[in-house]
């Protein structure tokens, strides 16, 4: 994958559940990694395995860090655009969990 002139790996999903509820998906950056280019379809919480920085690419090419500590989550409405780059020098991850809409006829 290429990002502004300069070739990133491709990060490395694997999805633990998949059903009609939560998708949750392990994702794995080498240095300097990516997600690629991608829009959020639904709402989701991030849980980081490691004190660490990564690269956001928004729309229009803006670019901001963020910086995550290991077991504090944080979430996202649907929506969200952009592509995530391992800013760290070592190998870093995170558990993703979208929440999927409720299935029609559900009890809250």
């Amino acid at each position: 994958m290429v990002e502004d002139g300069k070739a990133h790996p491709q990060a490395e999903p694997t999805v633990h559940i998949d059903n009609d509820r939560v998708r949750v998906t392990l994702w794995r950056f080498a240095p300097g990694a990516a997600t690629g280019w991608h829009r959020h379809e639904y709402d989701y919480v991030i849980v980081p395995l490691a004190d660490g920085r990564l690269e956001l690419i928004g729309p229009g090419g803006s670019r901001s860090f963020a910086d995550l500590e290991r077991g504090v989550s944080y979430f996202r409405e649907a929506g969200v655009e952009h592509d995530v780059i391992n800013a760290n020098p070592f190998e870093y991850a995170f558990v993703e969990t979208e929440l999927k809409e409720r299935p029609a006829g559900a009890r809250e």
